[in-house]
C-alpha cells in the first residue's frame, strides 16, 4: 500500500452506520440533559431576557450537536466538510448577555460528549457545573434581591436627568442598582434592578417621574413571576 492509498483511506475513514441502540440511548440522554439545562437556566439564570423562551432551544441544540458529531466522527473528510458548511452559516439572533452564550456552549458541550460516546465524563462534568451554577445563584442573591426590572426612557433628554431619576428611585425603593444606561443627544434610557416593599411605591415613582417629564416611558418587568 503506497502513501497515496493510505492518505485516501485516512480521509475517507470508516463511515459505517453507528450502533442504532447506542445512538438511540445517546439521543435520549442528550435530550434529557438538555431539558435539565433548560430548567436550570429558567430557575437559576440571572439574565433579563425571556429565559423561558430562550431555554426551549437547549434540548434541540444538544440533540442536533450529538447527531452531527455521531455522523462526522468516523470520517475526517466529513469533519472538514462540516467546518466548511458552518463557515457559511450566519446567525442573525443577537446574544444580549454573556450568560446566554455560556449556557449555549454548555448545551453544545453536552451534545459533543454524547456524540463522542463519553457518557460518564459528560455526566460528571454536567453535574459539577450544575452545582457551581446553583451555588453562584444563591451567593449572588444575598448581595441583591432582584424583585423587578425598571426601564425608564424618554425622547426629551434635556428634561430627564439621571441624577433626578436616581433621587426618586432611592427615595421610594429599598434598593436600586443601574443595569444599563444609554444616552444620546435626544434620547434617554436606563434600566434598573429594584427592590421594593409594596406595589404602591411603583405608582408613586411613576407619578413623580411624569412630573419631571410628561413624555417619559416607564416599564416594570417582574423578574420572578414572568420567568
Amino acid at each position: 500500500m503506497n502513501k497515496l492509498q493510505m492518505a485516501q483511506e485516512f480521509l475517507a475513514g470508516s463511515p459505517g452506520l453507528p450502533d442504532i441502540k447506542v445512538f438511540g440511548i445517546n439521543l435520549v440522554m442528550a435530550a434529557f440533559f438538555g431539558l435539565i439545562l433548560s430548567l436550570l437556566y429558567v430557575r437559576f439564570g440571572t439574565s433579563l431576557s425571556n429565559r423561558r423562551m430562550f431555554s426551549k432551544n437547549f434540548p434541540v441544540l444538544t440533540m442536533t450537536t450529538m447527531f452531527i458529531i455521531t455522523v462526522v466522527k468516523s470520517s475526517l473528510a466529513l469533519s472538514l466538510g462540516l467546518v466548511g458548511a458552518l463557515s457559511i452559516v450566519r446567525f442573525r439572533a443577537a446574544i444580549k448577555e454573556p450568560e446566554e452564550l455560556t449556557f449555549l456552549f454548555l448545551a453544545v458541550a453536552i451534545g459533543l460528549g454524547f456524540g463522542a460516546d463519553q457518557f460518564l465524563i459528560t455526566a460528571i462534568a454536567f453535574f459539577i457545573i450544575c452545582i457551581v451554577i446553583i451555588l453562584r445563584f444563591f451567593t449572588s442573591r444575598h448581595d441583591f434581591r432582584q424583585d423587578m426590572v425598571l426601564t425608564v426612557s424618554s425622547g426629551n433628554r434635556q428634561a430627564l436627568k439621571m441624577e433626578a431619576v436616581l433621587d426618586i428611585l432611592k427615595k421610594h425603593f429599598t434598593r436600586c442598582s443601574i443595569k444599563r444606561f444609554d444616552e444620546t443627544e435626544e434620547n434617554f434610557e436606563a434600566i434598573f434592578l429594584i427592590e421594593f416593599a409594596s406595589f404602591a411605591q411603583l405608582n408613586t415613582v411613576k407619578a413623580e417621574l411624569r412630573k419631571i417629564d410628561g413624555s417619559v416611558k416607564i416599564a416594570f418587568l417582574d423578574n420572578r413571576g414572568v420567568f
